[in-house]
């Protein structure tokens, strides 16, 4: 090592029209006032692997922590599927075995018709991938059910890269720390 320090940023392109027009947009909509009828909704995506222990972890006592053995053994892969509307103090993670189309329909599905039914539109804003797409709610359901979930559906892409724009969605939703359901969030 030596000694010296990086800090890593996403860096945005230079003279992109594209990218300014994105950023833009999904920051007019940030700060948009809440809308209990149409509400903006965040989600994101993130893969993660799975591990199980191969010993037995010792008890914690007054005078040490738990203590997990540093093996571990493989027990494969998941993604989690998160979706906050920060202005209503609300979100909700459901983690699913794979990233498809019809894993992201199911869950927009259950955003649409469970979690807000009785909204009028719901204001997605979530990373620019193939997958989330109003198409995609053709391609897995049937045609009714479909158009009528894409109606009440806007989806609000971020700018490429859009890593700069998720970071403060990241922030907000929760994947920077621990996610304690039923706790109040403040989006500061």
């Amino acid at each position: 090592m030596t000694g010296r320090k990086i800090q890593y940023w996403v860096i945005p392109p230079k003279s992109n029209g594209e990218f300014v027009a994105g950023m833009e947009n999904v920051l007019e909509i940030y700060g948009l006032p809440r809308n209990p009828n149409i509400p903006v909704i965040m989600m994101d995506e993130q893969p993660v692997q799975l591990f199980k222990e191969t010993g037995t972890p010792i008890a914690a006592t007054q005078n040490h922590v738990r203590r997990v053995d540093y093996e571990y053994e493989w027990a494969g892969v998941a993604n989690i599927f998160m979706f906050t509307e920060p202005l209503g103090c609300w979100r909700r993670v459901a983690v699913r075995e794979r990233k498809t189309k019809v894993d992201w329909i199911l869950e927009a599905r259950i955003l649409l018709e469970e979690d807000y039914p009785n909204v009028e539109k719901i204001i997605l804003i979530c990373d620019n991938l193939n997958t989330h797409s109003l198409g995609a709610f053709y391609e897995t359901l049937e045609p009714n059910h479909a158009g009528a979930l894409a109606r009440r559906l806007e989806i609000v892409p971020t700018a490429k890269p859009w890593k700069l724009l998720e970071h403060r969605g990241k922030r907000v939703v929760g994947f920077d720390g621990p996610v304690r359901e039923g706790t109040p969030f403040r989006n500061d």
